[in-house]
C-alpha cells in the first residue's frame, strides 16, 4: 500500500469525485479525514471506509469559511496528529455566460472553487512545513484548458485553482508538493443529474461515451487513483502539473 501511515484530508468527499478520492486512498492505506458541509452524507462515507477495513473520521466544513477551515485542520491534528495529504475537491458548478451571472452566482462559485483551495491550503502547509514534507492535490477540471459557452464562473475558478498550484507548487518547495488532476467527464450524482434531463437519458449518455477518445465517462475511482499516485512517494520528482484525467478529452479538436 503505496500511503500506509499517512493521514489525508480530502474536501467535498461526501460524494461524487471526493468520494471515489477517499475511497482509493483509504484503499492504498491513508488515514482519512472527510470534511463536507453535508453531515448525513459525510458520515456515510466514512461508514462506508471504516466497513471496509479502514480508517476515517468526518469534520463538517465549509471551505469558502476562513474560521471553519482553520478549526477544520486542527481538529484533524488533534485526532490524526498530523497531515500529510491534502486534497482540495469540493466545488460547487455555476454553469452561465457573464451576462447571465449576478454577483452571487461569481462570488459562490469562486469562494467554495477557489478561495476553498487558497485556505484549505493556508491553514495545512505550516503543519507540512513543520514535518518536512506533504502532498497537496488540487482538483481542477479540462475547463481549466478548454471550455465551451456559458460557464464562465466555473471555467475562471478551475484556471484559478491551475495557477495557483503552480505557485505554491514553487513557492513551498521541495518540502511539499503541489499538483493539480483535471478530470473531464466523470459519472457523479451532478452528472447523473444532467442526464436525467433529457428526455431519454441513457441516450444521451451513449452519445456523450461516443464522442469520448475512451468510449466511456469516467469514474470516481478514475480520480482517486490518479491523486493516490500523486500523492505517494512514486510522484517524489513531480510538482507543480497539471494531470488530465479526461480519456483523451483535451487531446481532440472537438471536445465536447
Amino acid at each position: 500500500m503505496k500511503l500506509k501511515n499517512k493521514v489525508a484530508i480530502v474536501t467535498g468527499a461526501s460524494k461524487g469525485i471526493g468520494w471515489g478520492i477517499a475511497k482509493v486512498l483509504s484503499q492504498e492505506g491513508a488515514k482519512i479525514v472527510v470534511v463536507a458541509r453535508n453531515a448525513k452524507a459525510g458520515e456515510q462515507t466514512v461508514k462506508e471506509i471504516c466497513d471496509a477495513g479502514g480508517d476515517a473520521v468526518f469534520v463538517p466544513c465549509d471551505v469558502s469559511n476562513e474560521e471553519q477551515v482553520n478549526t477544520m485542520v486542527q481538529k484533524a491534528l488533534d485526532i490524526y496528529g498530523q497531515v500529510d495529504i491534502l486534497v482540495n475537491n469540493a466545488g460547487v458548478g455555476v454553469y452561465k455566460s457573464v451576462l447571465d451571472t449576478t454577483s452571487e452566482d461569481w462570488d459562490r462559485c469562486l469562494n467554495i472553487d477557489l478561495k476553498g483551495v487558497f485556505l484549505c491550503s493556508k491553514y495545512v502547509i505550516p503543519h507540512m512545513q513543520s514535518i518536512g514534507k506533504g502532498a497537496i492535490i488540487n482538483i481542477s477540471s479540462v475547463h481549466s484548458r478548454s471550455t465551451v459557452n456559458g460557464v464562465a464562473p466555473y471555467a475562471a475558478a478551475k484556471g484559478g485553482i491551475t495557477a495557483l498550484t503552480r505557485n505554491m507548487a514553487i513557492d513551498y518547495s521541495p518540502t511539499i508538493r503541489v499538483n493539480t488532476i483535471s478530470p473531464g467527464w466523470v459519472w457523479t450524482p451532478l452528472i447523473e443529474d444532467l442526464f436525467n434531463n433529457y428526455d431519454d437519458p441513457a441516450e444521451q449518455r451513449r452519445l456523450v461515451e461516443e464522442r469520448q477518445v475512451m468510449k466511456r465517462i469516467g469514474t470516481p475511482e478514475d480520480i482517486g487513483n490518479a491523486t493516490a499516485f500523486l500523492a505517494s512517494d512514486e510522484a517524489s520528482f513531480i510538482t507543480g502539473t497539471e494531470l488530465f484525467v479526461d480519456g483523451g478529452l483535451t487531446a481532440q479538436l472537438e471536445t465536447w
